[in-house]
């Protein structure tokens, strides 16, 4: 054999032993809960740090409705889901529920007043309790500076307060970009745009921010280097506090469809998030049960919860 065939076949080993690691660490992408599989529109989720609340948005088809449920874990055993008290006529998503567990910070264009029926645009709102035996209070706008004339989407919370979120501004580098504000003093501070490393002139939308603030998971659309329509990428801060430039997390989470929404799990090192992946096929069916089970439970290009056992590489700081 000559010697740059055998270097071209060592090469080929080498990469298919590469890609054997990336599946081991990758494992199969499933779905969230079985409890979530019966709603015909789902995106957004949350779960608290015991693994015993769960925040998700329901919504219809066409997103004329859209109101956040939760369940809960009671001896052992996960509750039918119920709509939150606050859910009403207006459009409420995107829940995120805060490190201590005592905040859960929601999209929203219901209007500052409690008697108007006329919706506004979208701001970051929450509700807040002592503890979690407490009862939730109602709906506090997060106000100035983060709030404004634009919608204001996806909120994500540091365990410092420090908050991420997604603003459509004019003045943003693309048509929907990520922002960061510190939380100083018990205020929130200007928000800032994140810079190349996180945004570009296209769509960055969807951040999830981790407790200690170390990685940033969050949705480009259509990138060049994406696999089609929304793909999740990751970021990790250097040595020097600054995000790296985002990376695709690969063809082992991200499809041709989108995917969005990311909430991860760091006790469990679990990635959960919303896609539309559709895998139907043609096929005949045995009777009406079967062809009912196989639209509802497939992959079928509607929104829907997923999860995986995914591990986040970060560099030491």
């Amino acid at each position: 054999m000559k010697k740059n065939s055998k270097i071209t076949l060592c090469l080929a080993c080498l990469c298919l032993q590469l890609t054997n690691v990336l599946a081991q660490e990758i494992q199969r992408v499933e779905i969230a809960h079985d409890k979530l599989n019966e709603f015909v529109n789902l995106r957004d989720f949350c779960i608290s740090s015991a693994n015993d609340e769960i925040y998700f948005t329901i919504q219809s088809p066409f997103q004329e409705i859209s109101q956040i449920a939760y369940m809960k874990k009671t001896n052992g055993e996960w509750t039918s889901p119920e709509l939150m008290a606050f859910s009403n006529k207006f459009s409420d998503l995107e829940p995120f529920l805060s490190p201590d567990q005592t905040k859960l910070y929601f999209a929203s264009n219901r209007p500052l007043n409690d008697t108007s029926n006329t919706e506004k645009d979208y701001d970051i709102w929450y509700i807040e309790r002592a503890d979690k035996q407490s009862p939730w209070s109602i709906p506090i706008n997060l106000g100035e500076p983060i709030n404004t004339g634009q919608d204001e989407f996806y909120p994500s919370v540091s365990k410092n307060g420090n908050l991420y979120f997604t603003l459509d501004s004019p003045s943003g580098m693309g048509k929907d970009d990520i922002y960061f504000s510190e939380f100083k003093d018990g205020i929130y501070l200007q928000p800032h745009l994140l810079d190349s490393a996180i945004n570009s002139p296209g769509y960055e939308f969807n951040a999830f921010v981790s407790k200690n603030e170390d990685f940033l998971i969050f949705t480009k659309y259509n990138s060049e280097d994406g696999f089609g329509s929304g793909d999740l990428y990751i970021s990790t801060k250097d040595i020097n506090n600054n995000w790296t430039q985002a990376e695709n997390l690969g063809s082992g989470i991200n499809t041709k469809f989108m995917e969005y929404c990311p909430f991860y799990d760091e006790e469990n090192e679990i990635l959960y998030f919303t896609s539309r992946r559709n895998n139907i096929e043609k096929r005949t069916f045995e009777n009406f049960e079967s062809l009912k089970s196989y639209l509802t439970e497939s992959e079928n290009g509607l929104s829907k919860i997923y999860k995986v056992k995914y591990k986040v590489n970060k560099p030491e700081r």
